[in-house]
């Protein structure tokens, strides 16, 4: 074997071992040493394996753990060891995952990859998909073919002739819309500030009732999946509406779109598959690594016109599907490996159970705060909690001392009025000790910053 990769391999490992045993945040010390960093371009080749010595013992410290079962800021999946795995293998291959002919191996994994997701999404199964970076490029996959659809229908080619001189397009958001969706429709020239914003309900929920009348290019833009509650629009019901005006619905579905494949969760998504087009992630909810996003086009030609690129030099494939087409990326690395490991070694029932068990995993955070008499802001119906230690003041100082604890690691957050501590549970790797650690470590903290 090589014996840098052997090295590299062996590093990784010791990584991924010693993360049950560390601090969740990176200690200061470890933060203070990535100054030595600065220094001047090497003015000649430096020794292969010092160099990835030196990556390891000052990199690997100053990381987060967020690839172990503790880390509950943000939305952050870790890594299944086989989507890790197939990573490693995949990058060896060092494929240009964009087109067919040269790289027919990841192309053909990426069609199988993309046919069982829409499998156990539930999506209408011959919707086009899409792998990307994550959920803002997914966003702007999906809201690019709808500014095509509904600029096509009012007679005007946007690919060909831009923005300057079309028909006015209609967008409407909910108030509580993730920022990434605003700034996807920046990036569409659609404007972050032209939008409708329509009223959420106590759990951030769109409010049918107060949709305006939809008229003319529209495109509606709900969520599955509220960044701090969990909580999912009502697909069915605005759908059933927009439909009939003749409107696009997008759903930003970034981790709350995996509800569809459990189960017991599935109803929350009723109606999702009746949208035009929906985004979402890999590297929350089906844990492989960063950085894997996912759109998905009902219409698929509405997605190709918008992202096709054509030249003499790449090679057409007519009767193959080119990757290239769907994404705004040419070159791009074999996302759909890692997807397709994950998939093949978890089967339907093992993705239904992580998911399953990351909810069931927040639930025991809930009930476990609230029998310590702290505040519980949301119906906790995915894997969100968010949490309340007094006032702003005493709940913003036991977040930051639960952080420097080390034993877990959870975010702050503004939401409806108030602040709290966001609790997101995405970890395949996450165990029912590891929620009790770090309950004990939360109480602890919160009932020291109470006294």
């Amino acid at each position: 074997m090589n014996p840098l990769l052997e090295d590299a391999a062996r590093r990784a490992s010791n990584y991924l071992e010693a993360l049950p045993t560390r601090a969740v945040a990176a200690l200061p010390a470890a933060v203070e040493r990535l100054q030595s960093l600065e220094e001047p371009l090497p003015e000649h080749p430096q020794a292969p394996d010092d160099v990835l010595r030196r990556l390891d013992e000052i990199g690997s410290p100053a990381t987060a753990a967020s690839a172990g079962g503790r880390y509950f800021g943000f939305v952050i999946g870790g890594a299944l060891p086989v989507s890790l795995a197939a990573n490693w293998l995949a990058t060896a291959w060092d494929q240009n995952a964009a087109l067919h002919g040269p790289a027919p191996g990841v192309a053909a994994f990426e069609q199988v990859a993309l046919r069982w997701l829409l499998e156990i999404l539930d999506l209408p199964r011959d919707a086009a998909g899409a792998l990307v970076t994550g959920a803002t490029q997914a966003n702007l996959c999906g809201l690019a073919a709808a500014r095509h659809a509904v600029l096509k229908r009012a007679g005007w080619d946007v690919e060909a002739d831009g923005l300057f001189g079309a028909p006015p397009i209609t967008v409407v958001v909910g108030a509580e819309a993730h920022p990434t969706l605003f700034k996807s429709l920046g990036v569409l020239g659609l404007g972050r500030n032209r939008v409708i914003k329509v009223a959420t309900d106590g759990q951030g929920r769109l409010r049918p009732e107060l949709l305006p009348r939809l008229s003319g290019p529209t495109i509606v833009c709900l969520q599955a999946g509220n960044v701090n509650t969990g909580a999912i629009d009502p697909v069915g019901e605005i759908c059933e509406r927009a439909k009939a005006s003749g409107a696009w619905v997008h759903v930003d579905g970034a981790f709350g779109l995996w509800a569809a494949a459990a189960p017991s969760l599935r109803h929350l998504c009723a109606g999702i598959e009746r949208a035009d087009s929906w985004a979402t992630d890999a590297h929350k909810w089906l844990n492989v690594p960063y950085d894997s996003g996912l759109a998905f086009v009902r219409d698929g030609e509405c997605l190709r016109a918008a992202m096709s690129v054509t030249a003499a030099y790449l090679p057409a494939h007519p009767s193959a599907r080119s990757p290239s087409d769907y994404t705004p990326e040419l070159s791009r690395r074999a996302r759909g490996v890692d997807i397709w490991a994950v998939l093949s070694a978890l089967g339907r029932s093992g993705v239904a159970e992580m998911i399953e068990r990351c909810c069931r995993h927040a639930r025991r955070f809930a009930a476990g705060l609230k029998a310590a008499g702290y505040d519980i802001l949301n119906e906790v119906v995915l894997n969100q909690v968010l949490v309340g230690f007094g006032d702003a003041a005493t709940t913003r100082r036991a977040i930051a001392e639960l952080q420097r604890d080390g034993t877990c690691w959870c975010g702050v957050t503004e939401w409806q009025g108030h602040t709290a501590m966001r609790i997101s549970v995405s970890s395949w790797a996450t165990t029912d000790a590891d929620v009790e650690l770090s309950l004990a470590a939360m109480l602890r903290v919160a009932a020291r910053c109470r006294a």
